[in-house]
């Protein structure tokens, strides 16, 4: 299976994703970019501008801090509770994601647009967490205010 298949569908109530989304307040986001072009620095931006805390999880030692937000060296680094993992990894990552997700306590495992894996997803489900995979809190935070108009020429 191709890292690279973000058409792959993985299908979520929507009310799962807004309960998730409304229950977690301190994000651990893995994966997260200090350069302002990575889509991981704009979903960084936009969810710690509308209140959540986000936890910054980059291996780099030149990475302190990102947008003012201290910078861990991984999930483990961590000192204090964290809702939800947050990965821009790729999917071969997952499940190592998943095992550090659930020893720190996580309860919810969340992998990016372009991120899954089923075995991660079961490894998670089975510890109590709550999965999503191949999907942006970003973009699922406003789908309910976007409406697509198909009728407007491009």
């Amino acid at each position: 299976m191709p890292e690279a298949d973000v058409d792959r569908i993985y299908e979520y109530d929507p009310q799962y994703l807004a309960d998730i989304l409304k229950s977690v307040k301190t994000i651990a986001m893995v994966g997260a970019s200090a350069d302002k072009t990575k889509f991981s620095y704009g979903v960084l931006r936009q969810l710690s501008e509308i209140g959540y805390d986000i936890l910054p999880v980059n291996p780099n030692p030149r990475v302190t801090e990102i947008r003012g937000l201290k910078v861990y060296r991984s999930l483990e680094e961590i000192d204090k509770p964290v809702d939800m993992v947050d990965v821009f990894r790729p999917s071969a990552e997952l499940y190592g994601m998943a095992e550090k997700a659930i020893a720190i306590g996580a309860k919810v495992l969340w992998a990016q647009i372009g991120v899954y894996d089923d075995r991660a997803a079961k490894l998670a489900e089975d510890a109590g967490l709550k999965v999503v995979m191949n999907r942006c809190p970003k973009i699922e935070l406003f789908r309910p205010f976007w409406k697509p108009r198909l009728d407007l020429k491009i």
